[in-house]
């Protein structure tokens, strides 16, 4: 049989600190009567040792559990006296290093184990997974142990990564600053305002480089508070904002490039709306108002404005975009059923593939017929997708996927000149000293072609034109500062509802 210091050194190591006299086991927890050990203490006042019994008192802690269960220390601790006579602490109670802390009721390491858990799991999930251990805590405790963790000190960095993100989804937002050279966090402020960046810049002098995305509100703040930084653009922002642009000129000319992906021919919808063209167009040459044209035509007025932005008919066309139905499976046979009786009813097409394991509705048949795709060679391509096809690597795309991409590009002259450029910008995402000058020469062939959408993503480039050409020549980027969002959303879904700005401060800065 072990005896009572040898069962300390194995199972209550943390209370070694302490002399303990008793260990009782009363079913559900554990008691352990301990005190503290026979020794001069100093006094917190004046630093002068004493060993002075005052008065003895009894402090009750919880320890980390044993065997799955609560661990109670009833500790006997002693008031001193200073014995020096002009200290104003004229008595104390006294605290044993590394056991008891002032005004606690857990052990040191207890309290370190629930900051510790509190830090990745928050207040909930901590109270739930230390039930399961033994501890019980609730979820307002585990955040307060939570704050009590003390804050890492970091040094201004001198490359700056800065970023927003929402506290309240179109509403409130934050910034977050990082290091973006070692991805530590810096500091989180309450609001992504210019005033409130430039006053943090301004009390932390150093930063030398700071990478951020286009908001201009950051490029104004750092343009006021380091004049002499370079500013770095975010290349994935660049890249977005160039899909995006690509996607509104591929949705534009669907029209024409559609007819190469074998999509069926104009039906009386579209017929109607290059005629309502027509008409807007008519009266806006007459002179007419918009808000006039809208009353003639019995149009919404966004209505009319979307029409009379459109300078050409045919950008009016829009390909057929059609989703998966229950009616795909049985294409083929339609279709072979339709050549060899033109007039067979529908009726008798639907009793027919059912027998072959339809269970779609007649309503969705009818559809699927009228919209012409039984006769299709292949369902219609979307927009979106040509548009993925277009800005994913060509090294990529599997051969059925280039042919269409060809067709389609070589389809529609403005299409073919858009490949050409997303060809063209792509490489330039990849930093080289010489991108600033490619650059230069990618904007002019841009600004030569008919692509207006196209030219509104140049004139963005045109107004943060510095930190662009910095992105695609410097070998900085904010990709660590997305990051950090990317974590910040999974630690406010965890504190949703309960995470207030310092909280959540305090919690990312731990990460």
């Amino acid at each position: 049989m072990l005896e009572i210091n040898q069962l300390v050194e194995v199972v209550f190591s943390g209370l070694s600190g302490l002399v303990i006299d008793d260990v009782t086991d009363e079913g559900e927890q554990i008691r352990v009567r301990a005190r503290s050990p026979q020794v001069p203490v100093p006094c917190p006042g004046c630093a002068l040792e004493t060993a002075d019994v005052h008065a003895w008192c009894e402090r009750t802690v919880a320890d980390v559990p044993v065997d799955g269960r609560q661990v109670v220390v009833n500790v006997r601790v002693r008031r001193l006296v200073c014995r020096d006579w002009q200290c104003p602490r004229r008595t104390f109670r006294e605290q044993v290093a590394g056991v008891l802390e002032r005004h606690q009721r857990r052990t040191v390491r207890l309290a370190a184990q629930v900051g510790a858990v509190a830090r990745e799991l928050a207040g909930r999930a901590s109270a739930r997974v230390f039930l399961a251990l033994g501890v019980r805590i609730s979820r307002h405790t585990a955040l307060r142990a939570l704050l009590r963790i003390p804050l890492p000190a970091v040094a201004t960095p001198r490359v700056l990564g800065v970023d927003d993100f929402s506290l309240r989804r179109s509403q409130t937002y934050a910034t977050v600053l990082i290091d973006a050279e070692t991805r530590r966090r810096i500091d989180v402020l309450p609001d992504r305002r210019s005033d409130t960046l430039t006053a943090w810049l301004r009390e932390h002098p150093g930063v030398q480089i700071v990478c951020r995305d286009g908001a201009a509100g950051y490029a104004e703040a750092v343009r006021q508070a380091l004049p002499d930084a370079l500013q770095v653009g975010d290349r994935w922002h660049i890249w977005h904002n160039f899909a995006q642009a690509v996607g509104k000129e591929v949705a534009v000319h669907s029209g024409c490039w559609a007819t190469a992906s074998r999509v069926r021919k104009l039906d009386g919808g579209q017929t109607t709306t290059l005629a309502r063209w027509h008409q807007v167009h008519d009266l806006l040459d007459a002179g007419v108002g918009l808000l006039e044209c809208a009353r003639r035509l019995n149009l919404a007025l966004n209505t009319v404005k979307r029409y009379a932005r459109v300078a050409e008919p045919e950008q009016m066309r829009r390909a057929p975009q059609y989703r998966p139905t229950l009616v795909d499976p049985y294409r083929e046979y339609l279709r072979k059923r339709r050549a060899e009786d033109p007039a067979v009813p529908v009726l008798q097409l639907l009793r027919e593939i059912r027998e072959r394991g339809y269970c779609g509705s007649q309503n969705l048949l009818y559809r699927y017929i009228t919209q012409g795709r039984v006769e299709d060679d292949r369902p219609a391509l979307s927009p979106r997708r040509l548009s993925r096809l277009l800005l994913i690597r060509p090294d990529t795309l599997r051969p059925d996927q280039q042919e269409l991409l060809h067709k389609t590009t070589n389809a529609c002259p403005e299409m073919s000149q858009l490949a050409s450029l997303v060809r063209a910008f792509a490489p330039l995402l990849t930093p080289a000293d010489d991108n600033g000058d490619r650059l230069e020469e990618w904007i002019g062939t841009a600004e030569e072609a008919d692509l207006p959408r196209l030219h509104s993503f140049i004139h963005g480039l045109r107004l943060d034109q510095d930190a662009v050409r910095a992105a695609l020549t410097s070998e900085y980027h904010n990709g660590g500062t997305e990051g950090v969002n990317t974590k910040t959303k999974l630690i406010k879904r965890q504190m949703y509802g309960r995470a207030g700005f310092r909280l959540l401060r305090h919690r990312i800065l731990l990460q």
